[in-house]
C-alpha cells in the first residue's frame, strides 16, 4: 500500500531535517541556529553598507518580535559576538555592531546552507534540483507580492 503524506507533512518533514542540520553547524561555531541567522544578517547589512544597525531593523528582517530580538541580542553580547552602542542617529536606539571575527559569517552560513542542501539533496537528478529551486523562487515570490498587499 503507498503511503500518503499530507503536502504541509511534507514541507514540515524537509524545514525540520534542514534546521537539524543547520543546528549542528551552528553549535560547532557555539551558536545555535537563531542566534546564528541574526549574526548571518548584521554580517550581510555590514558588509554591503556602513549604516547604523538597529534592533527594529533585525525585527522586520527576521521577522520577530521585539522580546524575541531582545533576548537573541543579549545572548549575542554575552558572547562578544556583537557590541551594541548608543546611536549617532536616533538617542532612543543602539547601534548593533559586529565583533571583527564574525564579519564574513554571512559567507560562511551560504556555504553552511549550500553544504546541507546538497547533502539532502544526493543522489537527485540535477534537473530536478533546478526545477525544485526554480519553483521555490516562484512560490516565494508569489508570497511575497501576496504579503505586500496586505
Amino acid at each position: 500500500m503507498e503511503r500518503v503524506e499530507p503536502l504541509g507533512l511534507k514541507f514540515a518533514l524537509l524545514d525540520r531535517k534542514f534546521r537539524k542540520l543547520i543546528e549542528t553547524k551552528a553549535s560547532d561555531l557555539g551558536f545555535t541556529a537563531v542566534q546564528l541567522s541574526v549574526l548571518a544578517q548584521i554580517s550581510h547589512i555590514r558588509s554591503e553598507s556602513d549604516k547604523e544597525i538597529h534592533q527594529r531593523d533585525l525585527e522586520e528582517i527576521m521577522n520577530v518580535t521585539h522580546p524575541t530580538m531582545t533576548d537573541i541580542i543579549k545572548r549575542l553580547e554575552k558572547k562578544n559576538a556583537i557590541t551594541c552602542v548608543p546611536s549617532n542617529t536616533d538617542k532612543r536606539s543602539k547601534s548593533i555592531n559586529i565583533s571583527k571575527e564574525y564579519l564574513n559569517i554571512h559567507s560562511e552560513m551560504m556555504n553552511a546552507d549550500e553544504e546541507v542542501f546538497v547533502e539532502m539533496c544526493r543522489d537527485v537528478p540535477e534537473r530536478d534540483i533546478k526545477i525544485f529551486l526554480k519553483t521555490l523562487d516562484l512560490m516565494l515570490e508569489k508570497i511575497s507580492r501576496n504579503d505586500n498587499r496586505e
